[in-house]
């Protein structure tokens, strides 16, 4: 099965030679699988030809706004809202969630409440993950075909399952220990609040549900459902 990811973004300078950038990430969360993997800018304005080009689409994380006024984003929304009418399945992660929420008619801003970065623990169905986190935007208004399968105190609708046609997380479990260490050192500083940063750097040794969500991520391209 080949999966198309969309890149909306690119990891920070400093770490990108050693980690690896956000395609990279989402290859080495889902290898074994079976899965062979095509990476399009689209950031940068690559776009796939065509949505049948692949089997399944990913969108990743960015330091971006869906909001804001950037020349790649009409042309993603319209690409995601293809996609979905298609029914060919569609994953997104923490931009990749709220750019297919938009543009499906849901609503994403600035959280009043500021930001959730490094470890954060969420009601999963009545089960507990936890996962690492770096977003200060949120869903905040979920579009008509999405139901709520994860959330918590500071975020609402931290996951959202569109049927058998996407599923989409706000969290990063492609992300782990040192990928956060490397944003909280280059990204962080003048941005998350101090007492943030050291948060998230105090919890970088407690275990993450990376791997549940990577068995989570599989089905649904393989399966369209969850476990």
């Amino acid at each position: 099965m080949k999966i198309g990811i969309l890149q909306t973004g690119h990891a920070p300078d400093e770490i990108r030679p050693e980690l690896g950038d956000y395609a990279d990430l989402f290859e080495k969360l889902l290898q074994g699988n079976g899965f062979s993997f095509q990476t399009y800018n689209v950031v940068d304005m690559e776009f796939p030809a065509q949505i049948t080009d692949s089997d399944g689409w990913l969108i990743t994380g960015s330091r971006h706004g869906t909001y804001e006024d950037l020349p790649f984003i009409p042309p993603l929304e319209a690409l995601i809202r293809d996609i979905y009418a298609a029914g060919i399945p569609m994953v997104g992660i923490c931009f990749g969630h709220q750019i297919i929420a938009q543009a499906l008619g849901g609503k994403v801003m600035k959280f009043d409440g500021g930001w959730a970065v490094g470890r954060q623990t969420y009601d999963w169905n009545g089960q507990s993950v936890s996962l690492n986190a770096w977003h200060q935007d949120q869903v905040v208004t979920r579009p008509t075909d999405a139901t709520t399968c994860a959330s918590n105190a500071f975020c609402e609708n931290a996951a959202l399952i569109y049927g058998q046609r996407a599923f989409t997380v706000q969290a990063h479990p492609e992300f782990d220990a040192a990928f956060i260490s490397g944003l909280a050192t280059h990204r962080g500083p003048g941005v998350v609040p101090d007492d943030q940063l050291a948060q998230a750097h105090a919890t970088l040794t407690e275990p993450t549900d990376n791997a549940h969500l990577a068995r989570q991520i599989a089905r649904f391209f393989k399966e369209r459902e969850l476990a």
